[in-house]
């Protein structure tokens, strides 16, 4: 996370509703033999307090029981030319944003998989509107069996969450528009949601 405060002001409202629109991010926990890394799609609770996920059965994580962890969602970002600012004695940058989600990661009894598999695709598949939901009972129960002898249910109970919004906040704002007006010049992830969230400040 960028050390600079004028970089962490956001809410937590506001980190909390991008981290669950975005819905996947980087689940990572300490180990003897280095960090593991997992990118795992989960489900936050609607007050921020839980993050409910899956794991595949042979995920080395998924064998360390309760754990610390912290799932890091990345939002849009860019670089950022020095040329875009129409001011002189810049230097070049990068934008982004960011969220952890920091906490204890616990597995959940294996029964409970169905309904968090239930859970988790009734709320991704309610964003692919007008199509009618994905669900389960469209999967022969033989492969449904299958299908969930492979993974496990993970909770993480979240204990802190930290943000970075680096948008140019500490430019003047005409400075900030211009170099918005150019993002797209360049690259980067979602450079227009990163745009306008700098107009936005």
């Amino acid at each position: 996370m960028h050390p600079n405060p004028i970089f962490r002001s956001e809410s937590e409202a506001r980190a909390l509703d991008l981290a669950r629109d975005r819905a996947l991010g980087t689940l990572a926990v300490n180990h003897d033999g280095g960090p593991l890394l997992s990118h795992v799609p989960f489900l936050l609770a609607e007050d921020g307090a839980r993050a409910d996920l899956h794991l595949v059965r042979s995920n080395p994580i998924a064998r360390l029981g309760s754990v610390e962890a912290v799932i890091a969602v990345q939002g849009p970002d860019a670089y950022v030319s020095p040329d875009w600012y129409g001011i002189e004695d810049q230097v070049p940058t990068w934008n982004y944003v960011a969220i952890h989600l920091r906490g204890r990661l616990e597995p959940l009894p294996p029964e409970t998989m169905p309904d968090l598999l239930a859970r988790q695709s009734a709320a991704y598949e309610s964003r692919l509107a007008p199509k009618t939901p994905w669900t389960m009972d469209k999967m022969s129960d033989e492969v449904l069996t299958r299908f969930l002898r492979m993974i496990l249910p993970f909770r993480l109970t979240i204990e802190r969450i930290d943000s970075t919004f680096k948008l140019g906040q500490n430019k003047a704002e005409e400075v900030r528009h211009a170099a918005a007006d150019r993002l797209a010049e360049g690259f980067g992830v979602e450079v227009g949601a990163l745009s306008r969230l700098m107009r936005e400040g």
